[in-house]
């Protein structure tokens, strides 16, 4: 989710300046697949089956000539009685494939590339050592679903250079909504890309060409979203009256995007809830409301919550009106306010303090002064890297408890719907 100060969507500055004033710019200006391969092995119990009985002719070249003809038979008979004796081959699993829609919570250098925004240190110091336009000193919640499934990183559809398309693209961009018009890579325009690349992708076979994923590879692919942070944040600077329709609204062109992947051939959906918005080390030393007994804004989480019952409602009669589709929905509210709630449990003395920024604890997050004035040792256990979106530490906990299928609705693990998984999850909750 990438929000500025004025909401969001809001901020301005030039290219290569301090980080999170990088990131108001970003606001504004809105390995290889996994394939296992087949092996062919030469059984060494076959060669060592024909070497004894050569042998045994060999110690009875002296006996009868019937011995002789039944010892020769056997050389020959041995190794086709011996199924090892032949090249076995492993079966082929189709590879890994993914495709999300997203903002900046799971974007994974997609605004950089199409902004061409250089994003300087301390971002991506602590996994890849360097940046990579994610927003947070390491990886996000993708990341750590693609390293799951033995996969590599999901490439950006706009990160042109070095790219990898053949275990599915990431369409996810900061700054994005859900909501037409109002972000340049909103959901609907990241669905239009999806449905072009896979008619290119098609046409490359079709001519005989190799492209980055067959019909197969589109068939069996897990389709992600994680999207519509930045939509509930907007909506809570209108009158709270408007709240439950422009909410529904959202939800429903959630619904509109659902649809034409399923159109175009998804059947597998995993969606993700948005988070505890109210407990935002960037709300909470913000925004001025009622806090509940673990610090955090009351009306952003009760708006959260409401938003993700709305979706969750949403997954519920997709599932029901698409038999053949397989629609999980994961509460993150649950997952991310949990951190917060129970941050002992963790290891985390401060759950809303910032890594970078200024100020410390317990927010060290100054609205006025951009930077990374206080910024957090590479091991330390802090959830924000910068106030709104999570550090290495903090998505590799969210992702955890995600992929767990335990705050899922049905319950199923995230890795039992790769590759040709239960249409029909077996634990329902």
């Amino acid at each position: 989710m990438a929000m500025a100060a004025g909401g969001p969507n809001g901020g301005g500055g030039g290219k290569m300046v301090s980080l999170r004033l990088q990131y108001y710019c970003v606001f504004a200006a809105v390995g290889v697949a996994v394939i296992v391969l087949s092996l062919t092995f030469l059984s060494p119990s076959a060669m060592g089956a024909v070497r004894q009985n050569l042998g045994t002719v060999v110690a009875n070249s002296g006996a009868g000539e019937r011995e002789a003809r039944q010892a020769v038979a056997a050389v020959v008979a041995k190794p086709e009685l011996e199924p090892e004796a032949e090249k076995v081959e492993e079966k082929k699993e189709p590879p890994v494939v993914l495709f999300n829609f997203g903002d900046s919570n799971s974007d994974t250098g997609g605004v950089a590339a199409a902004g061409g925004i250089n994003i300087m240190p301390p971002e991506g110091r602590t996994y890849f050592g360097h940046p990579t336009g994610r927003l947070s000193d390491g990886r996000v919640i993708i990341d750590f679903i693609c390293a799951s499934l033995n996969t590599h990183e999901l490439n950006p559809y706009l990160k042109g250079v070095g790219s990898d398309y053949s275990n599915g693209v990431n369409f996810a961009m900061a700054g994005s909504t859900v909501s037409h018009g109002v972000s340049p890579y909103s959901l609907n325009v990241q669905v239009d890309q999806f449905v072009y690349f896979k008619r290119r992708s098609l046409e490359l076979f079709e001519r005989g060409l190799k492209g980055p994923v067959n019909k197969e590879g589109f068939e069996n692919a897990l389709y992600m979203m994680d999207i519509g942070h930045n939509d509930v944040a907007g909506v809570m600077h209108t009158p709270s009256d408007q709240w439950d329709k422009k909410l529904r609204t959202i939800v429903g062109e959630i619904g509109d995007a659902i649809r034409i992947l399923y159109d175009n051939g998804a059947r597998k959906f995993w969606i993700h809830g948005t988070g505890a918005l109210g407990c935002l080390p960037a709300m909470v030393a913000r925004e001025e409301g009622e806090h509940d007994a673990h610090g955090c804004l009351a009306n952003y989480n009760r708006a959260a919550q409401a938003f993700n019952k709305k979706l969750s409602d949403l997954c519920d009669e997709v599932r029901l009106r698409r038999k053949d589709a397989t629609v999980v929905y994961t509460d993150m509210f649950a997952i991310k306010y949990g951190f917060v709630a129970n941050h002992t449990k963790y290891g985390i003395e401060w759950p809303l303090m910032v890594c970078c920024g200024n100020g410390g604890p317990p927010y060290n997050f100054n609205p006025g002064k951009y930077g990374c004035g206080d910024l957090c040792g590479p091991e330390a256990k802090v959830l924000s890297w910068d106030g709104v979106h999570f550090t290495d530490f903090g998505s590799g906990l969210a992702a955890k408890h995600a992929m767990s299928g335990e705050y899922s609705k049905p319950r199923v693990k995230l890795a039992s719907l790769i590759n040709g998984g239960s249409k029909k999850p077996s634990s329902v909750s």
